[in-house]
């Protein structure tokens, strides 16, 4: 079985997409840039800003995805500029400074979409109780 899972705290897709697929105790939410949610526009200031505004929409939408970051399993970061990636690394240890991080992979890419310097995808994964 396949959810389809939206979240109204976080901007609409701008492609065909869906936010959040959950099939069983599995949750993939697609790749993440630093969109802010009352503009739907990418964040101004570069890496740094769009890094933080996408761990808070992250933050944002788990209510309505009903997990939480103690779900969270592992994470994927895509960045343009993969030579700053101590400043990610920065933001990402901020956010992550009460609670175990997830696995994690950085990769090095050539562009991102909307021009975005950094995206992250999430998986989660919540056994449901009955």
């Amino acid at each position: 079985m396949r959810e389809l899972l939206q979240s109204p705290a976080i901007p609409a897709p701008k492609f065909r997409y869906t936010p959040c697929v959950r099939s069983g105790p599995l949750y993939s939410v697609s790749g993440m840039v630093g969109l802010d949610p009352a503009t739907g526009a990418l964040v101004a200031g570069g890496l740094v800003a769009e890094a933080r505004q996408i761990l808070q929409n992250l933050r944002a939408a788990l209510p309505d995805y009903g997990v939480g970051l103690e779900h969270l399993v592992a994470a994927r970061i895509y960045t343009t500029e993969f030579a700053r990636f101590a400043e990610i690394n920065q933001v990402w240890e901020a956010f992550f400074a009460d609670i175990a991080p997830p696995a994690r992979t950085a990769v090095g890419v050539s562009a991102l979409p909307l021009a975005a310097a950094i995206e992250i995808e999430f998986t989660f994964y919540r056994e449901q109780t009955a």
